[in-house]
Formats: C-alpha cells, structure tokens, sequence
C-alpha cells in the first residue's frame, strides 16, 4: 500500500476516534440525562459534571483525553515506520482534535476540545501537557471557572512550544489547537465579562 495512502488512513482514523461522544456514551451509561439537553448544552466533561455525575464526567475527562493522546502516540510510535514525516503526525493530531469539535457522529456539533487537547499535547511532548494541566488547575481550583482555566492553558501551552521547538510543525500544531481553543470558548470569554459565567459545579 502507499504511504501516501497509510498516511491518510490514519488521519481519517483519527478523525473518527476524536469523534467518540465520550460526554454522552458516559452519561448514558451512568444514567444521566444527555449533556446536550442542559446547562451549556456543550457534550463535555463540565457541562457532564452539572448533570449530577462526578463518576460520568470524570469518565468523560479520561476518554477525551486518552482518544487524544492515544492517536498522537501511536502516530509517533508507528508513524515512522511507515514513512511518516512530523507533517503527517501533525494532522493526525490535528484530526483527532478536530474530530472532538465536529464528531460526525453528533453531526458535528462537538464539545469545545480541553480535554482532547490536553490529550494531544501529552502526546507531543508530556512536559507540554503537564505545564498546561498545572495552568489549568491552578486557575479552575482558585476561580473555579474552567472555560478561563482552559483558556489561559492554551496561552500557556502556545507560548511554551514556542520556546520547546521554536517555529516547528509541533509549535505550529500546538498554535492551532490553542487558537481553535479560545475560539470555542469565546462565548464564555463574553460571559465572564458580564458576569454571567457558571463555575465549576454549578448546576445551571
């Protein structure tokens, strides 16, 4: 089979994998309502956690994360084997990330991507994503609003591939996944404005 070919299956299989509903496969399994009926309406770990379920959502924080990770590493394990360049393992990243905001098994109406970001930076770099987790704790334990937790760890993810990897394929994906970020949770940059955004455990 060409690589060409090897290559672009694996990006389609890891579009597919990023479309994995974990939210709502987690909350049917825990008995809750759908998350897309209720509070942001957004099928998420946060919004899963205002259905009542610490058990769902913390089952749906593990599966974005792990679909996110998963494709990123087995990209990187086995990519070069079959004549991967980091450009092909940069859109396998991209689609399995991308694949979570549009699922086509939600008819693209996909959550807002923290979780299987934070999935696919582990992935590129494990120091990366432990910088971001620690941005992200600390910023949703202290103000308990996890849309600007998520945010200023994007920031801080960008910046810091900046400085891992300069002006690379790495940074550059990083870049993107960090931009489509705050653009999805720009509703919620408006809401924290107006006072009007719901913390972590509210059940709104």
């Amino acid at each position: 089979m060409p690589e060409f070919l090897i290559a672009a299956l694996a990006v389609l299989a890891a579009y597919l994998l990023g479309s994995v509903p974990f939210a709502v496969v987690c909350s049917r399994l825990f008995g809750i309502a759908d998350p897309r009926s209720y509070g942001s309406q957004n099928p998420g770990a946060a919004n899963v956690l205002r259905g009542g379920s610490k058990a769902a959502a913390a089952s749906t924080l593990l599966g974005d994360s792990v679909k996110g990770w998963l494709a990123v590493f087995l990209a990187q394990m086995y990519g070069p084997n079959f004549g991967f360049s980091q450009g092909w393992i940069g859109l396998v990243a991209l689609a399995v990330f991308f694949g979570h905001l549009f699922p086509i098994f939600l008819k693209f109406k996909g959550g807002k991507g923290v979780a299987t970001g934070a999935g696919v930076l582990l992935g590129l770099s494990p120091l990366l994503g432990l910088i971001a987790l620690g941005v992200w704790l600390a910023v949703a334990f202290t103000l308990r609003y996890a849309s600007l937790a998520a945010m200023a760890a994007a920031a801080a993810a960008s910046l810091t591939a900046l400085m891992f990897w300069g002006g690379g394929i790495s940074a550059l994906v990083v870049g993107i996944v960090a931009i489509a970020l705050i653009v999805r949770h720009w509703g919620n940059l408006q809401r924290l404005m107006a006072g009007t955004e719901p913390k972590i455990g509210d059940k709104t």
